[in-house]
């Protein structure tokens, strides 16, 4: 069945990127799919291994106007940060060093790094925090920190050296065949060294073509005032902003659940 004609298929595409209702010829797929399919592996292929580039990341920034620095972890290069997720997760000492003398009382902060896909930090941090800080103006930010190689554990080092009593990173996601680009924002309410994933929240797909920039940074704010208010993050806060949205609410305190131990 060809593209331009009618066709349930076809009506099902113009909704999602997914690969549905693909053509085949005989028992296998026809070439058109076949070399979409193959040019999206390639792309998120070289999204994982692309570089990040931390000077023009600066210059994006920049129009934030926060302070910022740009340190690193203790991958060396991007090899060894793929095959060593660990050291993706601590700081550099000259990192240590640079954010000591940074340090002071900060209600959040911000933290930028490549993760699994530099483009989408390059292209989506800059906007999305244009969207977000503004709507933080009764808080005190940290400088914003750029990470080089770094996974998410690494927001937590930055938290920790600030003294910030929580954390925001942004950094892209694993690749997909149908988005190379997705950044994800992690959160977390007082990190500490046994700060464990089900101490986060998530917003995912972060880009235009998912969750796009307002929407991600409604949900954020909404997070970090609930975080603040009810002294928690992760499994024990649940995100309600889509309901506060329909009803007109502004927030909601969020029941602390105990800890396991």
């Amino acid at each position: 069945m060809s593209d331009d004609l009618p066709g349930p298929w076809n009506a099902l595409r113009r909704l999602t990127a997914a690969r549905i209702g693909l053509k085949r010829s005989g028992a296998s797929l026809a070439t058109a799919p076949l070399l979409e399919f193959q040019l999206a592996h390639a792309r998120a292929r070289d999204a994982v291994h692309e570089a990040l580039d931390d000077t023009r990341l600066e210059k994006d920034l920049a129009t934030i106007g926060l302070p910022m620095l740009t340190i690193a972890s203790q991958a060396t290069d991007r090899p060894q940060f793929l095959m060593r997720p660990d050291l993706g997760r601590q700081l550099s000492s000259e990192a240590e060093r640079a954010l000591a003398a940074k340090k002071g009382a900060y209600d959040v902060a911000f933290v930028i790094s490549d993760g699994l896909s530099a483009s989408a930090a390059q292209k989506h941090a800059a906007p999305l925090l244009a969207e977000i800080i503004p709507a933080l103006k009764d808080w005190r930010i940290a400088p914003l920190v750029i990470v080089r190689l770094g996974r998410v554990g690494a927001g937590d080092a930055v938290a920790a050296a600030l003294n910030a009593t929580c954390v925001v990173i942004l950094l892209g996601e694993r690749p997909g065949l149908t988005a190379p680009d997705s950044l994800g924002a992690y959160l977390t309410w007082k990190p500490r060294p046994d700060t464990t994933e089900a101490d986060r929240n998530c917003v995912s797909n972060i880009r235009p073509e998912g969750v796009r920039y307002a929407d991600s940074a409604r949900t954020i704010v909404h997070l970090l005032r609930a975080m603040r208010a009810g002294g928690v993050s992760g499994i024990a806060l649940k995100d309600d902003s889509d309901r506060l949205l329909l009803t007109g609410e502004t927030t909601t305190t969020p029941t602390p659940q105990p800890r396991s131990e």
